[in-house]
């Protein structure tokens, strides 16, 4: 029996929009939304009462026109406390910060119902967690994890409405289930494989959850004075965020720190024996490719194998070889696409009226932070990721007082996210043995 036949969707954001198009045309299933009611979502559920329901997604390239499509919500809800009716499936496509809070909102015998739940776009732990509040509630869901989302989609005028733009898509996402030989993930599959994205079935959640290369590469990129410089409107001229100093946060120490940072989150994958990941092939085939002439196939291969200082090198080959875009054509003065030119945004007035921090690095530091948690109970030394927490988070404090004036949005609070770990490093204990979080 499938359980894709009533499908709610948790969240108003762009992705649900692309999700609810791609689920009504690939399965033809009864679908709803539903988000918390705010400034932000005001725009968002008026365009969908002036509509009738009627959601779009345009594209930008015609290769993703499998993406492309409109259809009619069946339901819409204003607050998740208002979710009525029996739903198989869940879809949370909210922030990973925002999983728990999202969930204690529904109803328990709603929830009760449910038969399986998928994270859009979960990290490290997120499957635990959700796994943790359900048994709770004595709930057997299965739960699946995508190691991120298929895309990238926006608003279609920058503002939320029932029209999105679909700008890229991934042609490769990782997969996992608490349940083994899942009938769910292999309808998922076939709905993957109708838009022209290849799915790997992983053998747990958790190591699909690892295979974001935005675990590896952000908190370096973000989490230094530089990025912060740019970010908290220290410096006036705009930065960037994957160029070379001083137009971007590429030094060699950078790359040191990515590193450096790789092998300790490579620490805590051993510890709870899921099969490590070789960075420099996880950055060139499942992200973006480079030329074979500036890094060669045995040196990708190898690059696990490799003395420390080698594999510095490599990495730092690898993104100067993406300063452009090294496989589009040439202009007439033999320039290549400016590949790396984008901006690092800075802190801005959100929907709400209040001084908040971008996407990137305010989720990264809900990702790092769990991270850390997970590394502590489990005994292992994490001194980069320390590193780049400490930078982060002294850098909030210092900038929300001196703007002790303004509304500041919970972004610039430090945070300890202990309810969460707690409930991550509980499922961990029982695959390794019970341990005690510190």
């Amino acid at each position: 029996m499938s359980n894709f036949k009533r499908v709610l969707i948790l969240g108003t954001g762009p992705t649900s929009i692309q999700l609810a198009v791609n689920l009504k045309e690939q399965l033809d299933c009864y679908i709803g939304i539903v988000g918390r009611e705010s400034v932000r979502s005001e725009a968002f559920f008026k365009a969908l009462g002036q509509s009738n329901h009627l959601i779009r997604v345009s594209i930008q390239n015609e290769k993703h026109r499998a993406m492309k499509g409109e259809c009619y919500l069946d339901q819409v809800f204003k607050g998740y406390e208002t979710i009525q009716g029996e739903w198989d499936t869940i879809i949370l496509s909210v922030t990973t910060d925002a999983y728990i809070e999202v969930i204690k909102q529904i109803n328990d015998k709603l929830l009760k119902k449910v038969r399986c739940i998928v994270l859009v776009s979960s990290t490290f732990g997120s499957n635990n967690l959700i796994k943790n509040y359900l048994n709770k509630h004595n709930s057997n869901a299965e739960i699946i994890s995508f190691s991120t989302y298929l895309g990238d989609t926006r608003w279609m005028h920058e503002k939320p409405s029932n029209h999105v733009l679909t700008t890229a898509v991934k042609k490769k996402l990782y997969i996992g289930s608490t349940h083994h030989s899942s009938k769910n993930i292999e309808r998922i599959s076939k709905v993957y494989e109708q838009l022209g994205i290849e799915l790997e079935v992983m053998d747990s959640p958790l190591e699909a959850e690892t295979r974001n290369i935005s675990l590896y590469v952000h908190p370096p990129l973000f989490m230094n004075d530089f990025s912060l410089n740019a970010i908290f409107g220290v410096v006036n001229n705009k930065k960037y965020v994957y160029k070379i100093y001083p137009e971007g946060p590429i030094t060699q120490y950078l790359i040191r720190d990515m590193l450096s940072q790789w092998k300790e989150i490579m620490n805590v994958l051993e510890e709870i024996n899921i099969k490590s990941i070789n960075l420099l092939k996880f950055m060139t085939d499942d992200n973006y490719p480079v030329r074979l002439e500036s890094l060669s196939r045995q040196d990708i291969e190898s690059f696990n194998h490799l003395e420390t200082i080698h594999q510095e090198y490599l990495l730092y080959i690898r993104y100067t070889s993406l300063l452009m875009d090294p496989f589009s054509e040439p202009d007439e003065n033999g320039r290549y696409f400016d590949f790396s030119a984008v901006p690092i945004r800075k802190i801005f007035v959100n929907r709400e009226g209040f001084l908040d921090i971008p996407r990137m690095p305010k989720e990264d530091y809900y990702r790092i932070k769990i991270i850390q948690g997970i590394a502590r109970y489990l005994d292992l030394k994490c001194p980069t990721i320390d590193k780049f927490i400490k930078t982060y988070e002294s850098k909030i404090v210092e900038v929300a007082q001196s703007h002790e004036n303004e509304l500041l949005s919970d972004a610039f609070v430090v945070q300890s996210f202990d309810e969460d770990l707690n409930m991550i490093c509980s499922e961990i204990g029982k695959i390794i043995g019970t341990k005690q979080l510190k």
